[in-house]
């Protein structure tokens, strides 16, 4: 695991990737949960731009990309996720342990390739891109700073590489 990360569901381990962007390794979630989170710095982000690449591999359920924002503890966050099972980018927020939908639109996400999860987050307002496209906005005002990881869903077996974050 990367240092000071904190996982809050999910089995997640960096591996080697033959493909990774990033040779030789990716951080991997290959567990089962409802939404395996991990959260991988603490620092309270207010204007930032939060980036990764990511393959989805597997999962009948769901095979899912997610970025997590402004966490505040393990059950209060916002999730930008990239479904390749539904082709779709979404915005969602995570109270107490329950996820609400936001905001979202369709969008080709492909199984088996790398491609890239950005979100552009300037007070309230909140910018998802895929592969550098925009592709969806949202706004709420329930939190205004906190930590940053990534997430996925049910069975996605999902690695991911090259997370950056750029506070503004």
């Amino acid at each position: 695991m990367p240092n000071g990360a904190q996982a809050f569901s999910g089995q997640w381990a960096v591996r080697p990737e033959p493909d990774a962007p990033s040779q030789p390794n990716a951080l991997c979630q290959t567990g089962t949960a409802e939404f395996p989170a991990i959260q991988l710095d603490t620092t309270a982000y207010t204007n930032f731009t939060l980036t990764t690449r990511f393959k989805p591999i597997s999962g009948r359920e769901d095979q899912a990309a997610g970025l997590i924002f402004r966490i505040q503890d393990k059950g209060n966050y916002y999730i930008l996720r990239a479904n390749a099972l539904e082709n779709n980018v979404n915005f969602y927020i995570y109270r107490n342990g329950s996820r609400s939908y936001l905001r979202g639109s369709n969008a080709r996400v492909a199984a088996g390739t790398w491609q890239e999860v950005r979100v552009a987050v300037q007070g309230n307002q909140f910018r998802g891109l895929l592969n550098g496209q925009q592709v969806t906005e949202a706004s709420d005002d329930s939190y205004k700073t906190g930590g940053i990881g990534l997430w996925t869903k049910a069975d996605s077996v999902t690695c991911f590489d090259d997370l950056q974050v750029t506070a503004q």
